[in-house]
């Protein structure tokens, strides 16, 4: 079985493919093809330091790297002919809110055309699965908690959430219209080892080791459903194999076989609380810059999994303190040996 992984050299892509490396493809005869742009969006060396470990424990048969731009129409359909994908997960997109405020068109490119291009891909090819990246900011500021899917998303505050949700009903067309089996996974907040530095965990974690000040935002009283990133990989490897069946509803005469699920930890925590553990495992105090809410930023997210444990039998097992530790401790290794 051929797979396909977007966004390879990306923080979930890579560890997916780790896991995917070092659990499944020993035992079987399968092979992953990892497709990336490498943009500058955050440190290339971070990007090229995960691409590096992935060949070296992975053995040639089972992967292969391939430097290619989802907008690259042309080459996209040409890696589809070539490879004939089983499976293809799509993880490949321009990450971040706030950038998106900033730089939209990096957006519409990546996040729409690529997405494009990897359907297209899909239904020339009759993929039996695809698997794509979507994201809690869909619900944008709902009051309803916890956020479930079955809630509506037509209110996003950010052009990434825009983005996101013009994938999922992107792959609903194609799933109606090709009979594409596709599962949009809406993941909440996801942290670890070798995580992007855009990310607050990641600034926060240099700045107080630097005993530099970290910006607070709303006083610390946001409430994120952080999600550690092994929670995330085992998640994604159980739906694999959950091929979709043709859903049903009772407003439309559509079908398609095409799911939706949420992938948090079911357990929001304060960004107060947030601090405080990162502040434990550095063993230093922070010290803040207090100000109010971001443009484009939610006061809280909260993923409602109990389909995905019903289906899958998902559960997280890793706690924030837990997560952060082992997050900072990674941190302190990587720049101590990367300096």
């Amino acid at each position: 079985m051929n797979i396909l992984v977007t966004g390879a050299a990306g923080f979930i892509g890579f560890h997916l493919i780790k896991a995917l490396l070092e659990i499944e493809l020993p035992n079987s005869n399968n092979c992953i093809v990892g497709i990336d742009n490498i943009n500058d969006y955050y440190d290339v060396s971070l990007k090229e330091n995960r691409l590096k470990i992935l060949n070296e424990i992975a053995e040639p048969q089972y992967f292969t790297f391939i430097k290619l731009d989802l907008a690259d129409r042309e080459a996209m359909s040409d890696l589809f002919c070539i490879y004939q994908f089983d499976i293809v997960i799509n993880l490949g997109a321009q990450a971040g809110v706030r950038y998106s405020i900033e730089n939209p068109h990096a957006y519409m490119d990546s996040n729409m055309v690529g997405f494009l291009n990897v359907l297209e891909g899909c239904r020339q090819t009759k993929v039996a699965h695809l698997l794509y990246a979507s994201s809690s900011s869909v619900y944008g500021m709902n009051i309803k908690q916890p956020f479930s899917t079955q809630d509506r998303v037509d209110f996003p505050i950010s052009l990434y959430a825009a983005t996101k949700k013009s994938n999922e009903l992107m792959a609903h067309s194609y799933s109606h219209l090709y009979n594409i089996p596709t599962t949009g996974l809406r993941f909440f907040t996801v942290y670890g080892p070798y995580g992007r530095p855009d990310m607050a965990y990641f600034s926060f974690t240099k700045k107080i080791l630097a005993g530099e000040t970290i910006d607070v935002y709303n006083n610390g009283e946001m409430q994120r459903d952080f999600t550690y990133i092994d929670d995330i990989v085992e998640g994604i490897i159980r739906i694999m194999d959950e091929t979709p069946s043709p859903q049903y509803s009772t407003i439309t005469t559509a079908t398609a076989p095409y799911k939706i699920y949420n992938i948090g930890n079911n357990q929001p925590v304060t960004l107060r609380r947030f601090i405080t553990a990162i502040e434990s495992a550095c063993g230093k105090k922070a010290q803040e810059n207090l100000l109010p809410m971001q443009a484009g930023d939610v006061p809280i997210t909260y993923a409602d999994i109990d389909e995905l444990t019903t289906d899958i039998g998902f559960r997280p097992q890793t706690s924030i303190e837990e997560g952060i530790s082992k997050f900072v401790n990674w941190y302190k290794a990587y720049y101590r040996d990367n300096k």
